[in-house]
């Protein structure tokens, strides 16, 4: 086997502190692997960076997470708080589609890591279940603190806390290994320098020199990535450590022997640097596995919990037709490709992630089949083989001779990807949601790499999404009549899905019909909900491949689920554009042109439903003077939307018969307080005078507002005010006066401009803040615009917006 010497640097500061963090965290809680999630340069994709304890591949559908999916990640990073999930039952009740995608009994814990009050990334360490039983208060803290650690040492960096790449493997220490003493060696961390002596040197791949100080990063050349992160992230640790604690970790030589390195810390701690003693063992080739297993009958094989292999028996020799040389230390899938294939990868990760024995039947060749146990541990998996019969009904291997097309490896076996993707189909109501789900979850679980959606309407196919297609190839095909004879046409017509495994097929069928590739298959699946024609979508594939009948079963009735997810969509725009329709209605339609003070309105709908939601703004001319008024109704819907039209309708009649502010809030109070007990709202309510500036303010419960000075300065306002409308109905609400100079700016919003999830209410108010103080003189209307632009960017807004910015005009010069 050849090592590969990129993997010998010494690792960099950021994947140094990410590695330490999930050791640390997984020795804390008891866990057998881990990992962390970071920020990536794709806005809402967390990346993971970090994987130990566990095969990188067999994770590789996990590898990215997008930050609105409906994961334990993604909930940890969305709402800076900790998750904990103690078994299966506990994932399937709060986490559907994870077990979906991992129907394991383990438990997990995933801890947001946070620069200030930011969050950057998602500690996780997954663990044995303990069935029923709540993650202990104790574990929490500790997993937390691990998080909070790796929150500073992330700060300290001198690069941005994201990744950009694959996660790195590291090696988890190890207390279970025999050991034999064979070599010692000191190491300074802080300098990177090592003492080594000449049995160290000869175990690790070195000649005997006369120079025995060298760095670390020669002594380790020859050592796997994973092996050097491990012996790194173990050194940094024990250094850091203020107990005298004693660490292990297996590790592989150059040579492929299986060694075992001991750590333990030299001395006192001398300011940041600390000296290690180091003592490599080898526990030879008859210590690793007792010699009673050479007399089982059955093959026997083990690996570690990174995939590579350990022990292999004769017997095994034997039924995998490999030796011992050729087997040990490689990867499983590397070393036995038709173990690899996605049904039985299935039941490794089983084996990997619970602690529970695994059994099926594995075809090797189109003749040989065998019985295959999977034994778990903490520290590997344990496989047995023995031959067997072929089973009364044999599911498809993939096995076939060269050249001819087979369906997809065991896809029956897999279908959990297809149950997440029915899952979070259940969630989308938009049509560009339901399409970014089946990006995300049909494509991966088959193995695809372009998807188009079409939808009908007035019987023509518009194209609604598409993916991995050349730019500007599928313009011709945009509005094609129903009577077209085209594939994405003829499924819809006739609903019936249309199977092409490769692109010659396609072409024989269909003669003259543009290509974007020529090597590759299509499938052509129709989109019919409730018997009425939705659409059709198109699934591509880079390199031919057959359909098995379990595929082409499920890819069809996924088609009627997707189907009934647009209809569901083109409903919810339907309704949505209805809704917003009345909202808009109950809103000002414009708002009163004054010489001395220029008023501006705004208002951004939310993003996650269709329900109206209670945010109002007016503007009344009243004897006293000018007065602005802003509000927010608690919750959304038609009920939310009538509260609001009735305040709005009360405290303009109020103002409009002379009331003063304070007298204006109590009668409104007491006005929702009888016409809806239980309902409550804020406001807030300023009278202006347009020729002096003289400011009266009264808020109940509303965002205090945010005034701009003349000078450019700008500050958040401190009114003092009282409780929310619709609670007490004896509450006060204190008058603030001040005054606006020529040339001010005052800004009036509801919360929803300034709260986001897992951030604090206080950062979104001291952005705006910034934002009005950079925009100098800009004329008030582009203000607003940009203010209300910089909302719009988030596609995530569970709540409404609503603004009023009022600007004292500055006398002509």
């Amino acid at each position: 086997m050849t090592w590969s010497p990129e993997g010998s640097r010494k690792p960099d500061g950021l994947s140094l502190v990410l590695a330490q963090a999930v050791v640390s965290a997984v020795d804390a809680v008891g866990g057998y692997a881990g990992g962390v999630y970071l920020r990536s340069p794709t806005p809402g994709l967390l990346l993971m960076a970090v994987v130990a304890g566990l095969p990188g591949p067999l994770l590789r559908p996990w590898w990215r997470m997008h930050v609105n999916r409906p994961f334990p990640v993604a909930e940890a990073y969305r709402s800076n708080r900790p998750v904990y999930l103690c078994d299966a039952e506990d994932a399937m009740r709060r986490f559907p589609q994870l077990m979906a995608g991992l129907p394991f009994p383990f438990g997990s814990l995933y801890a947001p890591v946070t620069i200030g009050t930011t969050p950057v990334g998602v500690l996780l360490v997954l663990r044995y279940a303990t069935r029923g039983v709540p993650v202990s208060g104790a574990d929490r803290r500790r997993m937390e603190a691990v998080a909070r650690t790796l929150g500073a040492d992330l700060t300290a960096q001198d690069v941005p806390a994201q990744w950009d790449g694959e996660p790195l493997p590291v090696r988890l220490p190890s207390d279970t290994v025999r050991q034999i003493r064979v070599g010692h060696f000191e190491w300074d961390v802080g300098s990177g320098t090592v003492t080594a002596d000449d049995r160290t040197h000869e175990m690790l791949g070195h000649e005997p020199t006369d120079a025995p100080v060298r760095s670390m990063e020669a002594l380790t050349a020859g050592l796997l990535p994973e092996d050097v992160y491990g012996l790194w992230t173990l050194g940094s640790g024990a250094a850091r450590s203020e107990e005298h604690r004693v660490r292990r970790m297996p590790l592989w030589g150059p040579d492929g022997r299986p060694l075992l390195v001991e750590l333990s810390r030299h001395g006192e701690r001398d300011g940041h640097a600390s000296r290690l003693t180091g003592v490599l063992f080898d526990p030879g080739d008859g210590a690793a596995v007792p010699d009673a297993a050479e007399r089982i009958p059955r093959g026997l094989l083990s690996h570690d919990r990174l995939g590579r292999i350990t022990y292999v028996n004769h017997a095994a020799e034997k039924i995998l037709g490999h030796t011992r040389a050729e087997l040990s230390s490689r990867v499983l899938g590397e070393a036995l490709p038709w173990l690899a294939n996605p049904a039985y990868e299935d039941h490794h990760r089983a084996a990997l992630f619970s602690d529970d024995p695994v059994h099926f039947l594995a075809r090797r060749t189109p003749a040989q089949w065998l019985s295959v146990a999977m034994f778990p541990g903490r520290d590997g998996v344990t496989i047995a083989f023995s031959p067997s019969g072929r089973p009364a009904r044999a599911p498809d291997s993939g096995v076939t001779p060269a050249g001819e097309l087979v369906a997809s490896a065991g896809r029956s076996a897999v279908l959990y990807r297809p149950v997440a993707l029915a899952i979070a189909l259940t969630e989308a109501v938009t049509a560009r949601q339901v399409s970014a789900v089946v990006t995300e979850e049909l494509l991966p679980a088959f193995g695809g790499r372009q998807l188009a959606i079409y939808l009908q309407n007035e019987r023509r196919l518009y194209l609604a999404w598409e993916t991995g297609f050349p730019k500007g190839f599928l313009d011709p095909f945009e509005g094609v009549g129903l009577d077209e004879q085209i594939p994405g046409v003829q499924t819809l017509t006739t609903g019936r899905p249309l199977f092409f495994e490769s692109m010659e097929q396609l072409s024989d069928a269909y003669p003259g019909l543009p290509m974007d590739a020529s090597v590759g298959a299509r499938a052509f699946l129709p989109l019919i909900a409730s018997g009425r024609p939705v659409g059709s979508c198109i699934l591509g594939f880079d390199q031919p491949r057959g359909f098995s009948p379990e595929e082409r079963t499920v890819l069809t009735a996924l088609a009627g689920l997707i189907a009934q997810a647009l209809q569901r969509a083109q409903r919810y725009d339907t309704e949505a554009a209805l809704a917003r329709g009345l909202q808009g209605a109950l809103l000002p339609h414009r708002l009163p042109v004054l010489d001395d003070v220029e008023t501006v309105g705004r208002y951004l709908s939310g993003t996650q439903d269709i329900e109206i939601g209670g945010d109002w703004y007016d503007v009344i001319e009243t004897g006293s003077g000018l007065a602005l008024v802003i509000g927010d109704v608690q919750g959304h819907g038609v009920a939310a939307a009538a509260t609001m039209g009735q305040l709005r309708s009360a405290v303009r009649a109020f103002a409009l018969i002379g009331h003063e502010p304070q007298e204006i809030m109590s009668a409104t109070n007491r006005l929702l307080i009888g016409l809806d007990p239980g309902q409550f709202a804020s406001c807030c309510y300023v009278l202006l005078d347009p020729a002096t500036g003289a400011t009266r303010a009264v808020r109940a419960g509303h965002p205090q507002p945010v005034l701009r000075h003349p000078d450019g300065r700008t500050e958040v306002l401190d009114l003092p005010g009282g409780v929310v409308l619709g609670v007490d109905p004896d509450a006060s609400y204190p008058v603030t006066e001040l005054r606006l100079g020529p040339g001010a700016v005052l800004a009036l919003f509801t919360d929803g401009l300034v709260e986001k999830a897992g951030t604090d209410i206080d950062e979104g108010i001291e952005r705006l803040r910034a934002t009005l103080a950079a925009v100098g003189r800009m004329p008030l209307a582009e203000t607003a615009d940009r203010v209300i632009g910089q909302a719009r960017q988030d596609e995530d807004r569970p709540d409404d917006i609503a603004l009023l910015m009022a600007a004292r005009r500055a006398p002509p010069r």
